[in-house]
C-alpha cells in the first residue's frame, strides 16, 4: 500500500456515520475514478461541490494534510481545490488487492482568513479488465484410476486473475472429448475453482493417456482468458477409494490460539485391506504456501493442528483441502474441504495520527502556532485506527498537558487539536501535550502519544529600557568621541523581532543647535559618547531622548531619557570688576589724614566656574603691607595705620591678587597705586582691619597631625623593644654595686654660669655610667631631691617650684645639693651637668639656677638619661622685690652661700613634721607658669 493514502473497505457506512455524528466540523465528498487513468485525469472539484453545499460560505486555499501531501497518486489544486490523478497513477490491484470496493481517503482543509474548513474526501477507485487469467503451471498433470466410477471430479491448480467483480473469471472450458468435463465452483474468498468430471468409466487398456487443453475465462469487455495444458493419466484399479463423514467442515479459532491447538481430527475410511485400506493424509494442491506454513497435517493420524500465529486483521478465513488416499498399486483419493474462521480478540492497540498544519513533517512529533492565532485556531488534525472489529476496534481520544489546546471531534476516528486560548511565547514557548487513545476492547488497549507544540514568535513586545531615565556626570572639557554612559533595551522577542537598534532623537539645545551635535549614540550597542567638548558654564546639564526599536514588522519603539550632568573643572581664571581696570592697574586716592581703619577701596572680582572653582580670595603680593592691609574674604583695602609725614609726596604701589578654590588654583592681578591726597571724602568708612594670611600661624590640619603622631608613635615603639633587647644585655655585665653616689643623674643648685669644658666632659663620663638604676634608688633620689623655699620667699610668692624631668628626681635641690652652694665644690665625677637658668627681677636681677639636660636611652624597659652639653636658657620672672631675696641674689653673685642653713627649712612649732616642700616645674613648665 502506498504511503500517504489509506484504504477504506466500509467507505459508505464510514460516510453513514460520520453524518449521524453531532457536531461534526468535517464535510465528506465522493467521487470515483477507473484504474490506469492517465496523470493528471481531472476527478472533480471541490470549489464546485462544497460552493453549492455553503451557499455564501467563503473558501480559501485548499492543501492537502499529512500525510497525503507527498503522495504522487492524487493532487489538489490549491486555488480551487481541483483533483487530478498524480504522476504514478492509480493502481487498484496494488493498493487494494481482492477486495470487491477500493476506497481511498483523505483530508484536505481550506484556508479562509483565519477560518478553516475539513473536507474528507473518499475516492472510490473502480476496476478495468487489465489482467488475464493465469494458471500456476501451464501443464497440470493427474492421475486417476481406471476403475473410477463416472462422477469422480478432480480438482485442478486454482486460476489467479487480480481483477474483481465481473472482471475476474467466470468461467472455464475443455477441449471437446467423451469422457471428461470441467465445472466451475464457487470458493468462500468470492473466486472460482475448476473440477474436472469423469464422464464415463475408463480403460486403461484401450486409453493409458489423455491430454486435454483448459480455458479461464473472465467477464471482461472485451474477455481476456489463460490456458493450461491437462495431462491425465489412467491407473489400475483400486476397487474402494477413501471416505470422508463429512465433504465439508468448519473450524471457528480465535486468533490468539497457541501453536500447536488441535484444530480437527480428520478420520477417512477405506474397506479395503492392506495397502489399499491404508489412508495418508496430506494437503491438496490448491492450498496455498502461506497456509501451510500456518497449519499442520499430520500424514498418519489426519490430525490437524495450528503451526505459526494467525492474524485476523491480516486474513479472516482460510480453506484447506485434505486429501486422503490409500497406498494401493493405483492409489485411490477422497478429499476434504476444512473452512478455518479466525475470531477477531483484542490484541491490537490504537493507533494515533498527528498531521500539523505548519511545521515539521508529521512524523516529527512538532507542530507550529503563532502567538497570534485566535482562539480556536487550527493546529493539526489527529487521526486514531485500530485493527481490530467491532468494539475492540472503536477508539476514544483525549487531550492531556495544558488548558491552552483543547480536542474536538471532527469525523468518526478523526479530531481536531485547536487553540483554546490566547498564547504568549514569552511566557510559554513550548507546550508538551499528551493524547491518549483508547479502544473499547475488554481489556482495553491504550496508546499514549507525546506531541510538542512550538509557540512561533510574533513582534508583540516593544524593547524596554533598563530604567527610563539615565543620569551621568561627566567632566567638562571632555575630549570628542569620549565616552559617556551605554544605555541597554531588552526585546524578549526572537530573531528580528528581538534585535534592537539605537538612535538619538533631534531635539534642539538650550543653545539652538541640535542635540545630535553634542552625543552620539552607537545604534548596536547603545554606547553614548560626546560630539564634541562640553562645557559646564554654557550648558550644564544636556537632557537627550534615545529611542529603542526592534527590527519587527510593524516595528515597536520605547524611549528613555538620559541626562549629562556636565561637572564643572577649574578651567576660567577670576576677573577683577571692581574697581574698574585700566590695562589690568587702577589708580585709588588715598586721603594722607585717612584714620586707621580706613577703607581706600573695596575689591570685587567674578568666576564663572562652580563651587569650590568659584570660591574667591583676595591677597597682596609680596606679602603683608605695614601700611594697608587686605582682607582676604571680602577684598577690602584698609589702612592698617596713619600715613607717616613724609608719605604725602610718594604714591604708594601695591599688586592685588584674586585665586579661586580650585585645584589647581587659577588667579589674576591687578596693579593698583595708593595716590596720596590732601582731601577727605565726606563719608568715610572705617573697618577692622584683619591680620593677613601671613601673619596668622599656620593651622595645621588635625587627622594629618594625628596620622604623624600615631605613625611616630608606632616607629618609637618599635625601636624602643629593639634598643631594649639589645642594650638592657650590656648593661647588665657592666653594673657594678657601689655606684650609687656615682649614678645620681642630677643635680640642683643656685650656682653661677660653669664654662670649665673639662668639668663638661668629666660630668659626661661620670652621667653614661650611671645607667639602668633599679627603681628603689630613683625613688630614693626623689625623696632627697625636695627643697624648702624660706618664709619670706614663701609670702612673696606662694608657690615656687621646678619639676624634674618626670623620673623622680628634682631639678631644683637633692640630696647631695643645698642652697648653700656646697654642690659647686663636688668633682664633675659626681655631679651631673649644669644648666644655668637666670631668673631676672624686676630691676634686672637675675636669680640663675642650673639643670642638668638629659638625653633618654631606653634600657630594660626603664628610661635612663644622659647628660647633654649644658646650653643656658633665660626665663623672665616678675618676683616681687624684697629684701631677703635681694640678699640672696647679692650673696650668689659674690661666690658666698646664698643664704643661711637656718633659712632653709621652715619653723614649726610644737610639730615635728617635715617641712612642706613645693617640687619647682621643669624648663619648659618654669617659662609658662611664670
Amino acid at each position: 500500500m502506498s504511503p500517504g493514502l489509506t484504504l477504506s473497505r466500509a467507505g459508505l457506512s464510514s460516510v453513514l456515520l460520520c453524518l449521524l455524528v453531532a457536531g461534526c466540523l468535517a464535510e465528506m465528498v465522493r467521487y470515483h475514478t477507473y484504474e490506469e487513468d492517465a496523470p493528471g485525469t481531472v476527478i472533480g472539484v471541490l470549489w464546485d461541490d462544497l460552493q453549492s453545499r455553503s451557499g455564501d460560505r467563503p473558501l480559501g486555499s485548499f492543501r492537502l494534510m499529512e500525510p497525503f501531501s507527498n503522495s504522487s497518486l492524487v493532487r489538489v489544486r490549491e486555488g480551487d481545490g481541483q483533483l487530478s490523478i498524480g504522476e504514478e497513477g492509480i493502481d487498484r490491484e496494488r493498493l487494494c488487492g481482492q477486495s470487491l470496493q477500493c476506497v481511498l481517503a483523505f483530508d484536505v482543509v481550506s484556508l479562509w482568513q483565519e477560518q478553516y474548513r475539513l473536507v474528507h474526501v473518499e475516492l472510490e477507485v473502480r476496476d478495468i479488465n487489465d489482467n488475464a487469467p493465469r494458471f500456476p503451471q501451464a501443464h497440470i498433470p493427474l492421475e486417476v484410476s481406471e476403475s473410477a466410477a463416472p462422477g469422480t471430479r478432480l480438482p485442478l491448480e486454482i486460476a489467479v486473475d487480480p481483477d474483481v467483480g465481473s472482471n475476474s473469471i467466470q468461467s472455464f472450458q475443455l477441449s471437446r472429448n467423451s469422457h471428461f468435463g470441467i465445472e466451475a465452483q464457487p470458493r468462500a474468498d468470492g473466486g472460482k475453482s475448476a473440477e474436472l468430471v469423469l464422464l464415463q468409466e475408463l480403460d486403461r487398456e484401450t486409453q493409458a493417456a489423455y491430454t486435454l487443453e483448459l480455458v479461464a475465462q473472465d467477464g471482461g469487455s472485451p474477455a481476456r482468458s489463460g490456458t493450461a495444458t491437462v495431462s491425465v493419466r489412467v491407473l489400475d484399479a483400486n476397487d474402494n477409494s477413501p471416505a470422508f463423514p463429512q465433504g465439508s467442515v468448519t473450524v471457528e479459532l480465535g486468533e490468539d490460539a497457541p501453536r500447536g491447538s488441535l484444530l480437527l481430527d480428520l478420520d477417512a475410511a477405506d474397506p479395503d485391506e492392506g495397502p489399499n485400506g491404508e489412508i495418508v493424509y496430506g494437503f491438496g494442491s490448491q492450498v496455498p504456501a502461506e497456509a501451510r506454513q500456518l497449519f499442520r497435517l499430520d500424514p498418519l493420524s489426519g490430525r490437524l493442528t495450528l503451526q505459526g500465529p494467525v492474524d485476523y486483521e491480516r486474513q479472516r478465513t482460510y480453506e484447506l483441502d485434505v486429501q486422503a488416499q490409500d497406498r494401493g498399486a493405483s492409489p485411490l483419493a477422497a478429499t476434504c474441504k476444512v473452512i478455518v474462521r479466525l475470531a477477531d480478540v483484542n490484541d491490537n492497540a490504537p493507533g494515533i495520527s498527528i498531521s500539523p498544519l505548519s511545521g515539521a513533517p508529521a512524523g516529527a512529533g512538532v507542530a507550529y502556532v503563532s502567538e497570534a492565532a485566535a482562539r480556536d485556531s487550527f493546529v493539526a488534525l489527529v487521526s486514531t485506527s485500530d485493527r481490530d472489529s467491532g468494539p475492540n476496534g472503536q477508539v476514544r481520544c483525549a487531550l492531556y498537558g495544558h488548558e491552552h489546546f483543547a480536542l474536538q471531534r471532527a469525523y468518526a476516528d478523526s479530531y481536531v487539536l485547536v487553540t483554546a486560548a490566547p498564547l504568549d511565547r514569552e511566557r510559554i514557548p513550548e507546550y508538551n501535550l499528551t493524547l491518549v487513545a483508547e479502544d473499547l476492547g475488554s481489556p482495553p488497549f491504550k496508546t499514549i502519544r507525546q506531541y510538542t507544540v512550538r509557540v512561533s514568535d510574533e513582534n508583540d513586545n516593544a524593547p524596554l529600557f533598563s530604567k527610563p531615565v539615565y543620569e551621568v556626570a561627566v567632566l567638562e572639557n571632555n575630549p570628542p568621541g569620549a565616552y559617556l554612559a551605554t544605555v541597554v533595551a531588552r526585546d524578549p522577542d526572537l530573531g528580528r523581532n528581538g534585535k534592537v537598534l539605537y538612535r538619538l532623537l533631534e531635539t534642539q539645545s538650550p543653545g539652538g543647535g541640535p542635540r545630535s551635535a553634542l552625543v552620539s549614540v552607537d545604534p548596536h550597542s547603545g554606547s553614548v559618547r560626546a560630539r564634541q567638548p562640553l562645557d559646564c558654564e554654557e550648558l550644564p546639564l544636556v537632557e537627550v531622548e534615545i529611542e529603542a526599536c526592534d527590527g519587527g514588522a510593524p516595528q515597536l519603539c520605547q524611549r528613555a531619557r538620559l541626562r549629562l550632568r556636565v561637572v564643572d573643572q577649574n578651567d576660567n581664571a577670576p576677573v577683577i570688576t571692581s574697581p574698574p581696570l585700566a590695562n589690568g592697574s587702577a589708580e585709588l586716592p588715598l586721603p594722607v589724614s585717612a584714620p586707621a581703619g580706613y577703607l581706600i577701596a573695596r575689591f570685587a572680582a567674578s568666576d564663572a566656574d562652580q563651587g569650590a572653582n568659584s570660591e574667591l580670595s583676595y591677597s597682596l603680593l609680596g606679602g603683608a603691607h605695614p601700611l594697608v592691609a587686605l582682607n582676604r574674604d571680602t577684598g577690602e583695602l584698609a589702612l592698617r595705620r596713619r600715613l607717616p609725614g613724609g608719605a604725602s609726596e610718594a604714591a604708594l604701589p601695591l599688586v592685588v591678587a584674586v585665586h579661586d578654590g580650585g585645584r589647581p588654583s587659577l588667579s589674576c592681578t591687578a596693579a593698583v597705586r595708593l595716590i596720596p591726597t590732601d582731601t577727605l571724602p565726606s563719608s568715610v568708612e572705617i573697618v577692622v582691619v584683619q591680620p593677613s594670611a601671613e601673619e596668622l600661624q599656620p593651622s595645621l590640619d588635625l587627622s594629618v597631625v594625628l596620622i604623624a603622631v600615631l605613625a611616630g608613635g608606632c616607629g618609637l615603639l618599635l625601636i624602643a623593644i629593639i634598643a631594649v633587647a639589645s642594650t638592657c644585655r650590656r648593661s647588665k655585665s657592666h653594673f657594678q654595686p657601689g655606684t650609687e653616689e656615682q649614678g645620681r643623674g642630677k643635680e640642683l643648685s643656685v650656682t653661677a654660669e660653669s664654662d670649665n669644658p673639662s668639668d663638661t666632659s668629666q660630668a659626661e663620663d661620670s652621667s653614661r655610667e650611671s645607667l639602668c638604676h633599679s627603681a628603689q634608688e630613683r625613688k630614693a633620689r626623689s625623696r632627697d631631691s625636695q627643697v624648702s623655699i624660706p618664709d619670706s620667699f614663701s609670702e612673696e610668692r606662694e608657690s615656687f617650684s621646678v619639676k624634674d624631668s618626670g623620673k623622680g628626681d628634682s631639678e631644683f635641690n637633692d640630696s647631695d645639693s643645698d642652697i648653700s652652694g656646697e654642690g659647686l665644690k663636688k668633682p664633675p665625677s659626681q655631679s651631673a651637668e649644669n644648666k644655668t637658668i637666670p631668673l631676672h627681677y624686676e630691676n634686672d636681677y637675675t636669680i640663675a639656677y642650673s639643670t642638668p639636660i638629659y638625653q633618654p636611652i631606653l634600657q630594660l624597659g626603664k628610661p635612663n638619661f644622659l647628660p647633654q652639653q649644658p646650653k643656658l636658657k633665660e626665663y623672665q620672672v616678675n618676683i616681687p622685690k624684697t629684701e631677703r631675696l635681694q640678699s640672696v641674689y647679692e650673696r650668689v653673685l659674690s661666690g658666698g652661700p646664698a643664704m643661711p642653713p637656718a633659712t632653709l627649712s621652715r619653723q614649726y612649732k610644737g610639730l615635728n613634721q617635715p617641712p612642706q616642700n613645693t617640687l619647682l616645674p621643669n624648663a619648659s613648665e618654669v617659662a609658662t607658669s611664670f
